[in-house]
């Protein structure tokens, strides 16, 4: 379960870093004026766009699956696929392992949002800030979490999050204060915070697992 770090009031990505991760992508796709399909689709009006309908270029029939069930390219369902492909559309012919560092995803993102139409002009448009996370009910920040349980409960976290607290692209989520770590998850749970597994790991959690498993990852010896 992919936490994430605690957002500020707000957060602005940087197009220009991202530029510089776009030559990752730039072996298989293209952006601009003169862009075209090479073996990946090119990138021009990518927000907003249904996945799998460039014109020209021949997807994966998952992929087309996806596309025809809805999905759609917007700032957290490029986040997710670009940290890994397979994990949103299983079989897709992208072949890359995705990156795994949440900045440079950002960054790639607003790149890339460039290409498409301007959130200054259309207020429909995607946006490229994330407001604070909502206040929780004082209710819910007060329940005391059992740190045994959130331990039993830690499984699907540390999949991904490393224990010790180490910080390899995943942030860290060891010793966070509590409200920290609920705010975080019910962010998820309510979907303010745009991560797809995210917000279904979330939504699978009760308020009391929530608070037993930011009791155990703040006392998590590191």
């Amino acid at each position: 379960m992919m936490l994430g770090m605690a957002l500020p009031a707000f957060s602005q990505e940087d197009p220009v870093e991202g530029a510089k991760v776009f030559k990752r992508c730039f072996s298989c796709h293209m952006v601009g004026p003169d862009a075209f399909n090479r073996t990946g689709p090119v990138l021009n009006d990518l927000f907003g766009r249904r996945a799998g309908t460039v014109e020209g270029f021949k997807y994966s029939d998952d992929m087309l699956r996806e596309g025809a069930g809805g999905l759609e390219w917007h700032p957290d369902t490029l986040d997710a696929f670009i940290e890994n492909p397979k994990v949103l559309v299983s079989r897709t012919k992208m072949r890359f392992s995705g990156i795994k560092d949440p900045v440079d995803r950002s960054n790639l993102i607003a790149f890339l949002r460039q290409y498409s139409d301007s959130p200054a002009n259309i207020p429909e448009a995607d946006p490229t800030i994330v407001p604070r996370d909502p206040d929780v009910d004082p209710e819910i920040l007060a329940i005391t979490g059992d740190p045994d349980y959130g331990a039993y409960l830690s499984g699907e976290c540390t999949t991904c999050h490393q224990v010790d607290g180490g910080d390899e692209g995943i942030p860290s989520i060891t010793g966070w204060e509590p409200v920290d770590f609920v705010t975080a998850l019910h962010a998820y749970k309510n979907k303010h915070r745009k991560h797809p597994v995210m917000q279904m790991m979330a939504a699978r959690l009760s308020d009391e697992e929530i608070a037993a498993l930011a009791a155990y990852f703040q006392n998590i010896e590191q």
